[in-house]
């Protein structure tokens, strides 16, 4: 059962909750979404509202979804889903059923689908997008090292409209 938070209550630490146990990024209809796993992003204030900052690889399936949708949301997970989220990272929705093969289920808020089984869901209401420009990294070694196919990622930035944390 999950209960609504003010994003300002949240208490966990965004480099761990991110970096260390990754994170859903999930966009579509209660019917057909897709998710990916992710540790990169970022939470914080922008134009004076919470925000969420994600980054997708042009060739993930889920960049149409979170493309064509008006939210997503970012759902976290505790450790003995991590076999799930790996899948979720290493199979593309085009070829598998994730939510199906990791038995998610799916419940919506504001029309974004989020999984019951997280025990946070941010629900983000996308403000902009904007591709990443190689010309702009100012350490040389970023390019050579992350993007040797040169599949530069698309910046999305969210308004968090909603948390949802389990009680």
């Amino acid at each position: 059962m999950f209960e609504k938070l003010d994003p300002k209550d949240l208490q966990e630490n965004v480099f761990s909750l991110i970096g260390e146990r990754w994170m859903l990024i999930t966009a579509g209809t209660g019917e057909g979404c897709n998710t990916m796993t992710a540790s990169w992003g970022g939470l914080g204030v922008l134009w004076g509202r919470p925000v969420a900052t994600v980054y997708i690889r042009p060739q993930r399936y889920t960049l149409e979804f979170v493309e064509r949708e008006d939210r997503f949301t970012l759902c976290f997970f505790g450790e003995q889903y991590r076999q799930a989220l790996a899948l979720c990272g290493s199979k593309s929705g085009r070829d598998v059923d994730k939510v199906k093969e990791c038995g998610f289920t799916i419940e919506t808020e504001n029309g974004a689908p989020y999984f019951q089984e997280a025990d946070l869901v941010l629900v983000c209401r996308k403000a902009y997008w904007q591709d990443m420009d190689p010309a702009h990294f100012l350490d040389g070694e970023i390019d050579g090292k992350w993007y040797p196919q040169k599949d530069y990622h698309r910046i999305f930035i969210g308004e968090i409209e909603t948390v949802l944390k389990q009680k």
